[in-house]
């Protein structure tokens, strides 16, 4: 591969290496460069980064997917590649000169990176905290010692920082700045293909195997029970890929008749689902910051398999698990997890939102507070304290 840009001879250019490691990472690093240039009109970026980075001139050494590894087992299988990759990209900044590494989520590869340049010399900066707040709080000694500026997406994670004596910037949630303050589910529906005067109940089990498998027949029962109150009710699922695709359809022949004819699986397209829909019902993660930016009421649940829960409820050390109660620091949404997470329980808990106006409303006015609270242009803040930090 060659690594010699025929521009980067001047001593006078911005040099910034950013390492993204997945897709949502290459939508954040390309809204960067894109005000970073700004700041720096003639300044080269270089890194790993996907085709929304590379459309900004950004020039990525290795494709965006050798970095995008899940789980336990694959990193271990990829790990003489991922040390590879790490130690060029760490040899190719300092050879450079780079003025400032930017890591983009992906903190066990990132915060390894910037750990290292960091002892050259060089300034660092990771964009999206990794969960330290919540869980496994010890890696705030490691983090202190990689990175001059955290970047987070949420005020509560800022607020951990400046008590640990970490540089810190909160510059808000980049899908607040995407979605309308008031989006308009006519709009959805019509996307989608649905009846306008329909209701419909989002059912969203996740987008992980091993989720779907422990919440995708749970969440179908709830679905057989919600039908004995709102025999009208239709119900929506969108899937992740094709192979939750699948998945889905496989559990879903294991259902009642009446469940099979109320429910439309729907290929993708999670955030219109939710948008044409009066509820949801969802797996606990980004998708209930995405359901609460959409202004519809929800309830979050989650199960692990018996042992890794006996393991995680001993580690977490906050007092909710869904981002819009964490926001608001308050129960907000219900949360039925693990032994909680009944057909009974769910069920009972979703009547409301589908029934009662009054409790509708409550989420829904808590949301829009939020929302605001999230939307602060993120490109433009982020961008203003990475220029802060290299100004220094």
């Amino acid at each position: 591969m060659d690594y010699i840009f025929n521009d980067w001879c001047s001593e006078h250019l911005m040099k910034i290496a950013i390492v993204a490691g997945e897709a949502s990472g290459d939508i954040l690093g390309a809204g960067l460069i894109t005000e970073l240039k700004k700041h720096y009109p003639d300044a080269r970026f270089f890194g790993v980064g996907g085709d929304r980075m590379k459309a900004e001139g950004f020039e990525s050494l290795f494709p965006l997917d050798r970095l995008s590894v899940m789980g336990f087992i694959e990193p271990l299988k990829r790990l003489p590649e991922l040390l590879h990759i790490r130690k060029t990209l760490v040899q190719t900044a300092i050879d450079k000169k780079v003025d400032l590494f930017i890591g983009i989520d992906s903190p066990d590869f990132n915060l390894g990176i910037a750990k290292r340049l960091k002892k050259q010399g060089i300034r660092t900066c990771h964009y999206v905290s990794p969960s330290v707040w919540a869980w496994r709080q010890g890696r705030i000694k490691g983090i202190k010692a990689s990175v001059d500026l955290m970047l987070t997406l949420l005020p509560f994670e800022a607020q951990f920082y400046q008590e640990h004596q970490v540089p810190v910037a909160f510059v808000g949630h980049p899908l607040a700045d995407q979605i309308p303050l008031e989006p308009n589910p006519y709009d959805a529906k019509a996307r989608l293909g649905l009846t306008d005067n329909q209701e419909y109940l989002a059912v969203m089990p996740g987008s992980r195997e091993g989720e779907v498998a422990r919440l995708g027949g749970l969440f179908l029962n709830v679905v057989n029970e919600l039908l004995n109150h709102l025999p009208d009710l239709h119900f929506l699922i969108p899937a992740a890929n094709s192979a939750r695709m699948n998945q889905l359809k496989a559990i879903l022949a294991e259902t009642p008749e009446r469940v099979k004819k109320t429910v439309s699986l729907i290929d993708g397209q999670s955030q219109d689902v939710m948008l044409a829909s009066k509820a949801v019902l969802l797996a606990s993660g980004t998708t209930a910051l995405e359901a609460m930016l959409l202004k519809k009421p929800m309830v979050v649940s989650y199960k692990l398999t018996p042992i890794t829960y006996a393991i995680v409820s001993r580690l977490i050390r906050c007092d909710y698990v869904s981002l819009p109660n964490l926001l608001a620091d308050k129960p907000l949404v219900p949360e039925l997890l693990q032994y909680d997470a009944t057909v009974d329980h769910l069920s009972t808990t979703l009547l409301p939102l589908l029934n009662d106006e009054n409790a509708r409303l409550a989420q829904v006015q808590a949301f829009t507070d939020l929302h605001h609270q999230l939307k602060q242009d993120a490109d433009v803040k982020a961008a203003a304290a990475i220029s802060h930090l290299l100004s220094e």
